[in-house]
């Protein structure tokens, strides 16, 4: 077969070229006011989201902030009825999350409530509040997952709050909560007998944050796990 040359490769690609051009040309021309419409519907609802985001979010995000700054100041100050419920002038936790759901603020009312109600002994209700929270992959939210395992802790549920832990371990790998995660992890594994599974956690503990409180009070929680895996 002879071969071809350059210039009439070169030529049929032109043409390939101009027919796929071609092609293009009469599908627009042929759907001309379906293309519109398509495009004409994105900017539409690019123009409803911003315009949502701007004149209707914003504005709602700085309100609940403001209601609830003085429920944190109650938290701070350790006065958790009236953080969660208010004083009447200013709306608590609970009725900023319920009010302000979509908003940021309104997220992290869900966080605060439920460690309010960790700290009245509510275990339940934290749990609720606790697990409305989205903080994923957020310092924050490791602290809402090991909260959650200490509530869980309280009501006996020790699997649950194992898991939870594990979870608190998982989402923020940091100094502050990882090793008291890992050790509290340690602490439920050794309450259902995992004492293999409570060492592996110590020692994470040791040599991964050996200048924490944690880390220097591994050793001791190690030889206990062992003693009782003897």
């Amino acid at each position: 077969m002879a071969k071809k040359n350059k210039a009439t490769e070169k030529d049929e690609v032109i043409v390939d070229v101009e027919q796929v051009y071609s092609k293009t040309e009469d599908f627009i021309n042929d759907n001309q006011t379906i293309i519109m419409g398509v495009v004409g519907a994105l900017i539409a609802v690019v123009v409803a989201v911003f315009a949502y985001n701007k004149v209707y979010l914003e504005p709602l995000e700085q309100d609940a902030h403001g209601q609830m700054f003085v429920a944190e100041q109650y938290f701070g100050k350790d006065s958790f009825e009236l953080a969660l419920s208010g004083d009447g002038n200013y709306l608590g936790f609970l009725d900023v999350a319920d009010e302000f759901g979509n908003t940021s603020a309104g997220n992290l009312a869900h966080y605060y409530a439920g460690i309010c109600y960790l700290r009245t002994g509510q275990f339940e209700d934290a749990i609720s509040e606790l697990e409305s929270f989205d903080g994923v992959g957020e310092m924050l939210g490791a602290l809402a997952f090991g909260a959650t395992g200490d509530a869980h802790m309280e009501l006996g549920n020790v699997d649950e709050a194992l898991s939870f832990y594990e979870k608190a371990v998982d989402a923020s790998e940091n100094d502050f909560s990882t090793p008291v995660y890992l050790q509290k992890a340690g602490f439920a594994a050794e309450m259902n007998g995992k004492y293999d599974k409570a060492i592996d956690y110590y020692t994470q503990v040791k040599k991964n944050y050996p200048t924490t409180n944690e880390g220097r009070n591994a050793d001791k929680y190690i030889a206990r796990a062992e003693a009782n895996l003897n």
